[in-house]
Parts: structure tokens; C-alpha cells; sequence
């Protein structure tokens, strides 16, 4: 049976969706979710006439040196190469994101939708930006308040959609 938190509601559902259909809803959320997330950054860059981050590329370029991987081709074929890759790693980042909400949700877990959002928001940062510190290719402790809004607020718009997404599946 459900017990209700002040943080949500823990235990089964309504619903009878098996695990493995709720960690496919949460990838589906979490394709919704990266893809709001893009929106929102390249409204940013849009408005702010800036240029897109090369932060995702140079992780790739970082993992692949600590995987003692190389990425084939001339040095345009290899750069056009990490330029793909770069942003397919936030896409894994999100959908990850994503089916572990799914797993949570089919644990029982249902959260309100503030704590969700935050929840989600937290760890798709932790997911896209984690590696990024860990191999050095950014420091966050340096960011500028600016840098730290071009962030947050994508990432906050990712939690908030994969959070409404979840609740619409579990709707009666």
C-alpha cells in the first residue's frame, strides 16, 4: 500500500505498468526533457548572440584519452566527429536521467512536483556536467554568475518537463 511523505508518495501506484514500463516512460520523458533543455539553450544563445559550449566536445575528446581511444579521421573528419558526439552525450546524460526516474517511479516513488523537478533538475546537472569537472575540462567553482544561469535555468526546464511528463503517465 501507499504511504504518503511530506516529500511524496512511496509505495505501488494505481497503476499496473511493470518496471520495465516505467524505465521506457522515463526514457520517453527524458527525450522530452533533453529536448526542452535544447530549446532553451539555443533560445539563449538566440537572444544573447553567444556561441554554443565546446565543453561537450573537449569531454569527449577527455574520455577518449583516459579510454586510450582515438578518434579516427584528418583533423577536420575527427573534429566534425567530436562535434557529433559532444552533444549525444547530453542526450545520454538526459534519457539516463530519465529511466532512472522510471525505476524510481516503478519502486513506488512519487514525488511532489516541486521536489521532483528539483530532484531531476540535480541529477541531470550532476549527469552532464559531472564528467565534464572530473576530467577537468571545466571547473564550476569559477563559473561566473552568468555562466551559472546559462546552466541552471536549462536544466531546471529539463526537470520540470521530465517531472510533468512522469505525472501524465501516472494519470488514471
Amino acid at each position: 500500500m501507499a504511504r504518503e511523505t511530506p516529500i511524496g508518495t512511496i509505495g505501488k501506484g494505481r497503476r499496473g505498468i511493470s518496471p520495465l514500463g516505467w524505465a521506457l516512460r522515463g526514457a520517453a520523458a527524458g527525450a522530452a526533457a533533453s529536448t526542452a533543455l535544447n530549446a532553451v539553450t539555443y533560445v539563449d544563445m538566440a537572444v544573447r548572440g553567444r556561441g554554443s559550449s565546446s565543453t561537450p566536445e573537449q569531454t569527449v575528446e577527455a574520455l577518449a584519452e583516459k579510454a586510450h581511444v582515438t578518434v579516427p579521421g584528418d583533423e577536420e573528419t575527427r573534429s566534425n566527429r567530436l562535434q557529433g558526439l559532444g552533444p549525444l552525450t547530453g542526450l545520454v546524460a538526459g534519457v539516463g536521467v530519465g529511466v532512472l526516474t522510471g525505476v524510481a517511479r516503478a519502486a513506488g516513488f512519487r514525488s511532489q512536483w516541486l521536489v521532483g523537478t528539483l530532484l531531476t533538475t540535480a541529477g541531470v546537472m550532476v549527469a552532464a556536467d559531472g564528467p565534464m569537472t572530473a576530467l577537468g575540462v571545466t571547473d564550476p567553482r569559477t563559473w561566473s554568475r552568468t555562466d551559472w544561469v546559462s546552466d541552471v535555468v536549462p536544466h531546471l526546464v529539463y526537470g520540470a518537463v521530465l517531472k510533468s511528463t512522469m505525472d501524465a503517465f501516472d494519470l488514471p
